[in-house]
């Protein structure tokens, strides 16, 4: 399989479909980076506002000095190797997220693609944040067509409880890149979400329009997370409670 080249900016769309109790979908145009974590991008200046790559961002914020590293991609190869599956010598981990923009960063998802020595996706890590600040991640087992299932262990929506499981399903490929998750619970779907695009080599000339085109984008998603949660909540949807995590909480690994 040929794989998108770094850096790129995926281009696309985000969307989401809740079933039950109510109905609500919605669809959005976005842009993520897909970038090596041992080789990030740095812009030149004064670009650097408009996107930039900050350890304290993801997992445990690259403070840690071992072994596995330093950074971003020292976490990923810390994380993995505490959860039963430590990545071998080679492994190139790649990384869809959003970057930090005008001093501001949120990533509702974020994806670690590590690809073995013959490019296959052997392991794959998500990260979810949430409105409150908190942020957990699941290690995944993805077979060959990239398909994985984890049980739910944190609290997203306030509108959802811990119980149920994700499928997921990874796509790493020259034309699309992204990922699609599916909550189960006894046996029905609940909703689904998807951040799909198409990966662009990025350029200062694609950064620029990019960012043009699609201003205050780290400030967009989470004020658009909480419209689409007024919505719900005057349609009546109950809302649960949250429970109390850990500052760093406790994550699962993937069955």
């Amino acid at each position: 399989m040929v794989r998108p080249s770094t850096p790129s900016l995926v281009v696309g769309e985000v969307s989401h479909a809740r079933r039950q109790p109510v109905v609500h979908r919605f669809r959005h145009r976005h842009y993520q980076w897909l970038v090596d974590v041992d080789d990030l991008p740095r812009l030149p200046w004064p670009l650097t506002s408009l996107a930039r790559f900050d350890p304290r961002d993801h997992l445990a914020g690259g403070g840690a000095v071992d072994r596995h590293g330093i950074g971003i991609a020292g976490d990923v190869r810390r994380f993995c190797s505490e959860r039963g599956r430590p990545l071998p010598d080679g492994t190139r981990i790649l990384m869809l997220a959003h970057a930090r923009a005008l001093g501001h960063a949120f990533n509702p998802l974020t994806v670690f693609f590590c690809l073995d020595a013959e490019d296959r996706l052997g392991t794959a890590v998500l990260e979810v944040h949430n409105t409150y600040g908190e942020r957990h991640s699941y290690v995944l087992a993805p077979d060959a067509d990239g398909n994985a299932s984890v049980d739910k262990a944190f609290y997203v929506s306030p509108f959802n409880d811990l119980s149920g499981s994700y499928a997921v399903r990874l796509r790493l490929d020259a034309r699309r890149v992204g990922a699609s998750i599916r909550l189960d619970r006894a046996g029905e779907t609940v909703f689904t979400a998807s951040a799909m695009g198409d990966p662009r080599p990025a350029t200062v000339h694609s950064v620029l329009a990019l960012s043009l085109r699609h201003p205050l984008m780290t400030y967009r998603v989470p004020a658009l997370i909480r419209w689409h949660g007024i919505r719900l909540w005057l349609r009546r949807l109950p809302v649960v409670k949250r429970p109390s995590h850990e500052s760093t909480p406790s994550q699962e690994a993937a069955r």
